[in-house]
């Protein structure tokens, strides 16, 4: 089984060289490129505050994140729940780099950039010249992100897992990451009675035999 993990962030700015930190991170385990339910969320006390421009995207203000844990108290559980699995994320360089900034002020072991799949590569690959953004990959593909009024870690990794399924090739029409209880369908195979059928004649009439003595008359050399 190929295990990945979809990975997303938010941040107080764009640089953690300019003393910008993580405010949240969300990670949902694929297994061949399908969500099993397991996901990685968490938000984070930056220590700083976050300026106007990174609120006006996420909506996590200072007053809100200083209630919750810091990056040191959740690194480790984060290294321990993404392991040595492939990390699929749009836009890769901007998260890695904070991620690893993060690790390595936490002196915690950094994740290699090898390690991740970049979707807005791939799609920029795929559709050359088109829009790439995760908006415009879910407009392109279909995926319902209405929800989506503001960035936010855990529901963008949601929205990507379905977007990277479309880029490895597609779902099945019948195929719903989000399925709701209403709609659920359980199918039962049950054992059914077996109709008697009478065998069929297998050996050949007289007129058959005929016909085939005939036919080897006319060859040279049959056997």
């Amino acid at each position: 089984m190929a295990r990945e993990i979809v990975l997303d962030t938010e941040t107080t700015g764009f640089e953690p060289s300019q003393g910008h930190r993580l405010v949240e991170i969300g990670c949902i385990e694929l297994i061949n490129h399908l969500p099993t339910g397991r996901v990685f969320h968490t938000y984070i006390n930056p220590e700083r505050d976050v300026p106007e421009e990174a609120y006006n995207v996420h909506g996590l203000s200072y007053d809100f994140l200083k209630a919750h844990p810091l990056f040191r108290d959740v690194g480790s559980l984060f290294l321990d729940f993404i392991e040595d699995s492939p990390l699929v994320i749009h836009n890769a360089k901007f998260d890695m780099k904070f991620i690893n900034a993060e690790l390595k002020t936490h002196e915690l072991k950094e994740v290699p950039f090898e390690r991740a799949i970049d979707t807005l590569l791939i799609a920029r690959k795929k559709f050359p010249g088109s829009p790439a953004s995760l908006d415009a990959l879910c407009k392109r593909f279909g995926v319902d992100n209405k929800a989506r009024d503001k960035h936010g870690a855990l529901l963008d990794a949601e929205l990507l897992a379905q977007v990277y399924l479309e880029l490895m090739g597609g779902k099945q029409p019948s195929l719903s990451l989000h399925i709701s209880q209403k709609e659920r369908k359980v199918i039962e195979i049950t054992k059914g009675e077996k109709a008697f059928r009478a065998s069929r004649p297998h050996s050949p009439t007289q007129e058959e035999l005929t016909l085939h003595q005939d036919l080897v008359e006319k060859l040279k050399k049959s056997l």
